[in-house]
């Protein structure tokens, strides 16, 4: 196979190309699934030199460092964020946040996590990393440049997630990571609502990107996944905290994310074309009162989704001019939206939200029903009329 001179590849086909070299997979297009723990040497010659090699090596030593399903996912992964030196595997979003975190963090440390963060990312921090000595101080998701404010000697990184997965504020992260690059502080981004697809974070200021491969990279809601993607600065703690932690991943899993990977192209365009449609639909009824999606003016901080981001997933919330019963209520009519977490799969689901349960730092008025949607592959027409019937539903309950 030719190739194209040295030009750069375009986001979408490196999602095809990512990860394919002969050395990993062979003459196969997919990478095969290596299920395998123990690795053996023709030799105890052979045996001694595996243990000065790097660990980054891509190499057979034991199963804990992976196999090529892994490694051809994560150089997958890499190769999508510019100024990326590796990217680590997990189990799942959390503990690619978790272990993210301890890599950069010490006892004594302060960590600031944006107050419309994912609950478990509060959860970790409030509760694991508490117990180890380090605090966490909430910051307003649109302080942007004014994020110094919040800083104190002890601060050590920053935890971000653009936009929040419940209220979806998109923060300006390039004037958060200017800020925090003048104190020498790690600036660690949740970028699971975006992928690399929409907003290659590294390129943007950020040191570790994180993601919850969970969602768009697997995209069919059949396997469990995370990944941590950093800088030349941070990824030696990153490897070596993942490998003191036993963390790895599955090749079945791997092998599930890399097929995965290829359409995540078409998916997500698809997903953005849905989302919009239904959001603006949304946007006109009278028991809406507020459609919270990084795309609409009336979402906080769309000028920096503007500025800074290719596109926008399936993943957004509405407000009602009703109660949180309502909400309930019109979740409960629906027929074609599933009732259940996580999102970036091919199915559309819904879920009544309560954002004022996890504020510190900001105020969430908690009077009005709040429903986070995530639109999947369905035809929108259908979806469109699965809400309006649902509405009707609920039209009784105020």
């Amino acid at each position: 196979m030719s190739k194209d001179g040295d030009r750069p590849q375009k986001l979408e086909t490196k999602l095809i190309t990512g990860g394919r070299s002969k050395a990993l997979t062979g003459p196969a297009v997919n990478p095969p699934v290596w299920r395998a723990s123990t690795h053996l040497y023709d030799n105890v010659a052979a045996l001694e030199a595996s243990k000065n090699q790097s660990a980054d090596a891509r190499a057979f030593f034991y199963g804990r460092r992976g196999g090529p399903t892994q490694w051809a996912l994560a150089d997958a992964l890499t190769d999508l964020e510019p100024g990326a030196e590796g990217t680590m595997l997990y189990p799942s979003g959390v503990a690619a946040i978790a272990c993210a975190l301890l890599a950069v963090l010490r006892p004594g440390d302060v960590l600031l996590m944006a107050d419309s963060a994912y609950d478990p990312s509060r959860s970790f921090a409030d509760g694991f990393l508490k117990k180890y000595g380090i605090e966490t101080r909430y910051y307003d998701p649109v302080a942007g440049a004014d994020i110094a404010q919040y800083f104190c000697d002890k601060t050590r990184a920053i935890l971000l997630e653009s936009p929040g997965s419940l209220t979806f504020e998109v923060q300006d992260i390039p004037a958060i990571c200017a800020a925090a690059k003048a104190r020498d502080i790690c600036c660690l981004l949740d970028n699971t609502w975006a992928t690399p697809y929409f907003f290659t974070a590294l390129e943007k200021g950020v040191d570790i990107s994180i993601l919850a491969a969970t969602k768009y990279i697997v995209g069919h809601s059949d396997a469990m996944i995370g990944s941590v993607t950093a800088n030349k600065k941070y990824w030696n703690r990153i490897g070596q905290t993942a490998r003191a932690l036993g963390q790895v991943l599955s090749p079945d899993d791997a092998y599930l994310a890399a097929r995965g990977l290829r359409t995540m192209a078409v998916r997500l365009r698809q997903h953005e074309a849905s989302a919009l449609k239904i959001a603006r639909w949304l946007e006109s009824l009278d028991g809406v009162a507020r459609v919270l999606h990084p795309a609409l003016p009336s979402c906080p901080g769309h000028e920096f989704w503007r500025r800074d981001f290719t596109g926008s997933s399936g993943l957004f919330s509405f407000i009602l001019n009703g109660s949180k019963a309502k909400a309930a209520a019109i979740v409960d009519a629906l027929e074609l939206f599933g009732i259940g977490y996580s999102w970036g799969g091919f199915e559309s689901l819904a879920l009544p939200v309560h954002p004022e349960k996890f504020r510190s730092a900001t105020h969430w008025p908690a009077e009005n029903g709040v429903i986070r949607l995530q639109i999947g592959l369905e035809d929108t027409d259908d979806l469109i009329a699965d809400l309006s019937q649902a509405f009707g539903a609920a039209r009784p309950i105020g």
